[in-house]
């Protein structure tokens, strides 16, 4: 990549059409109407009934989580989707979508929606690491005014303070990555977007700190720190090993020290009680020192 250029999509306007898809797992309605009722405020939301399907821990087959999100990424009068919930099968999708156009619009969503971002950065496309509908409605307004701003206008987002420097130094390059257990298995797939020159974000839940030390290693071992110029951790939630003298914390702590690269931690960003919602593919500025990150250019234009 080295700082490849990532266009900034369309600013949405208030009462402009969005759709909602499900491209992962199945969900609780109660939730998803909750989070819906948010956006839709604002937009004029669109979802097909097969959104509601389950089969296993899938929202419906492949076949028709692929066609729900194609049709709403290449139909131009949709602005922006917004995803249901992560869970598990955004993976099994890729292959699919490879001969998609997708159109130039902002893709909401995080967890096992990693693996779309990391499809549409490959394109040049910048999206939005967010809530999922299902978690929007339990989110403070913060997080709904952050996320209807990144969308509608051209101004960078508001600086985000992270709570631990882990490696002191400053980086600036554009802001990549997701949640560290779906990152990991794109490697080697041709889906993982170019890291070169990134700045790479780490979030993940319910993973233990030696599956951590596991997914983290296999990214070393594959060269991405020596890619990548700062790391941005965001909540590692349930991470924990019971009644273990270690914390998730503390073995991020000694793997980010290894990479000798700026790393900060401790950013609200992911499956924890705040998810601030952040641009991927725009320029940043990681201060590992003063814990903070500052976004250098606008999503939307």
């Amino acid at each position: 990549m080295p700082d490849t250029a990532f266009r900034p999509f369309p600013r949405l306007r208030v009462g402009d059409r969005v759709a909602a898809v499900a491209p992962a797992g199945p969900f609780e309605r109660p939730k998803f109407e909750a989070g819906l009722a948010v956006i839709a405020a604002r937009y004029d939301v669109r979802y097909e009934p097969g959104i509601f399907s389950g089969e296993r821990y899938l929202a419906g087959d492949d076949l028709r989580r692929r066609a729900e999100l194609a049709a709403a990424l290449s139909d131009p009068q949709i602005k922006a989707v917004f995803c249901a919930r992560g869970g598990y099968g955004a993976l099994r999708l890729l292959a699919g979508l490879e001969p998609l156009n997708p159109g130039h619009k902002p893709l909401v969503g995080f967890s096992d929606i990693t693996a779309l971002h990391a499809w549409l950065q490959r394109t040049g496309r910048i999206s939005i690491h967010g809530p999922v509908l299902t978690q929007l409605a339990l989110l403070d307004s913060r997080a709904h005014e952050r996320l209807f701003a990144l969308l509608e206008h051209a101004e960078p987002a508001a600086t985000l303070h992270g709570s631990e420097t882990y490696v002191a130094g400053v980086a600036e390059g554009p802001l990549l990555g997701g949640t560290l257990a779906v990152l990991s298995r794109l490697l080697g797939t041709g889906f993982l977007p170019p890291l070169e020159g990134a700045i790479l974000l780490l979030e993940d839940v319910g993973e233990r700190p030696y599956r951590l030390d596991r997914m983290w290693t296999h990214l070393a071992l594959a060269g991405v720190f020596r890619q990548v110029r700062g790391i941005v951790l965001g909540s590692f939630t349930g991470c924990e090993e019971r009644d273990a003298p270690y914390s998730s914390a503390d073995v991020l702590r000694d793997l980010a020290a290894e990479t000798g690269l700026p790393c900060a931690a401790g950013f609200p960003i992911g499956h924890g009680a705040r998810n601030e919602p952040v641009p991927l593919g725009v320029r940043v500025r990681l201060d590992a020192t003063a814990q903070t990150l500052t976004f250098l250019e606008g999503a939307a234009a």
